[in-house]
């Protein structure tokens, strides 16, 4: 019998007692850890259904901004010396920064003017598959455009044209069809027509040029200053805009969802603990004859102490890997309750699973150290007059 042997036989000896502080801690570990994983999904999820709503940088050319007046009247600002960026070039340098893995959307677009029956129109370029992903908030009547002889309208547009779906339009000398009208978003979409890139290039005569980029970042694993930063780098002749609002607005309703899991797993972890100690407090009251007679054979009270405390740390360490392996069990039958079982899953990681045991023993032994430490500090002449 040693200083090891000890705690494992105080543990078989109250089987009943063991199991169910074991069984405690061991649920307290499968909730903590389930709750982790989802969040962790739930936050992925959610990130990527925020940025589906708007970009949250916006690159577009360098220009110089004049402000006119004369005799008191002023005519606005007016924007010259505006540099044309090359489409290619533009995202091939978007697209290859350090961070590139964070760009969920990269959405380029031309912006050009022309006039219908003498009412002036904007007309924007766009790949349909990056806006469409960029702006999931689109509803359309009709369809969105199948091919390159169809436009999309927006509300306003549509009701100032007199057009509807199936009309035709002539836009720079060529004919379009209306395949779609889209229902009234609020912003300048209401106002514009929409068609394939490639084509309005085409018709400006303007190949390979776009006006601008609008990017979604996924920005909860790093800030939005170093995607700035490194596009900035990489295309220094542009201005980078990042909608630092949007960003923060977003990553508020992130942080939201991992703040209240972190105090959900404080409170369960908090209540797993105090059961150790009560039961560690109990456990000694029992043993005091046990330790007065170890105190006599000459064990001292750091190895009093210590028995308690690696009784513990075992419990702790069983409940850890116990309660992990459930947990993470338990996170895919959470998600597919909430119905977020989808591309994002939990990932098993060894190096977690040895830190949350690392953890969960820390926690045991913090939670056993006052009644071990009172347990330690019995005397043999107590065991004594007991016997």
């Amino acid at each position: 019998m040693n200083i090891l042997t000890i705690p494992l036989r105080n543990i078989r000896r109250k089987p009943s007692r063991s199991c169910m502080l074991l069984l405690i801690f061991t649920l307290g570990v499968m909730s903590i850890v389930a709750l982790y994983q989802v969040s962790q999904v739930v936050g992925s999820s959610l990130e990527k259904k925020l940025n589906a709503y708007g970009a949250n940088i916006i690159v577009s050319p360098a220009a110089e901004r004049l402000s006119v007046s004369y005799g008191g009247f002023h005519m606005g600002d007016m924007l010259y010396d505006v540099q044309s960026m090359s489409e290619r070039e533009t995202l091939h340098n978007i697209r290859s920064i350090a961070l590139n893995d964070r760009l969920s959307v990269v959405a380029p677009k031309l912006v050009s003017m022309t006039r219908v029956n003498d009412i002036a129109v904007a007309l924007v370029g766009v790949y349909w598959e990056a806006e469409r992903s960029l702006k999931s908030y689109w509803g359309v009547e009709g369809e969105f455009p199948a091919d390159r002889s169809q436009i999309l309208l927006g509300r306003k547009a549509a009701a100032q044209l007199n057009l509807t779906i199936g009309s035709t339009i002539t836009l720079m000398e060529k004919e379009f069809v209306v395949s779609g009208v889209l229902f009234e978003t609020g912003n300048d979409d209401d106002t514009v027509i929409l068609m394939n890139l490639a084509t309005l290039q085409e018709l400006t005569g303007k190949t390979d040029t776009i006006s601008f980029v609008e990017v979604a970042a996924l920005c909860s694993g790093c800030p939005i200053d170093d995607i700035v930063g490194q596009i900035d780098k990489q295309l220094p002749g542009a201005e980078i805009k990042a909608l630092r609002n949007v960003v923060n607005q977003r990553m508020a309703s992130i942080n939201f969802v991992q703040r209240l899991v972190l105090s959900i797993s404080m409170v369960i972890l908090i209540t797993a603990a105090a059961m150790v100690s009560l039961s560690m407090l109990s456990a000694v009251n029992e043993r005091k004859k046990d330790i007065g007679l170890l105190r006599s054979l000459g064990y001292g009270k750091w190895q009093v102490f210590t028995i308690f405390c690696l009784e513990a740390a075992l419990i702790g360490a069983t409940a850890g890997v116990l309660g992990y392996l459930s947990g993470f069990w338990a996170s895919f039958h959470a998600l597919e309750f909430l119905t977020l079982a989808g591309d994002i899953t939990p990932v098993f990681s060894f190096a977690h699973l040895m830190l949350t045991c690392a953890i969960i023993v820390m926690v045991t032994i913090l939670a056993a150290a006052y009644p071990s430490w009172q347990g330690a500090g019995i005397e043999p002449s107590e065991a004594l007059i007991a016997l």
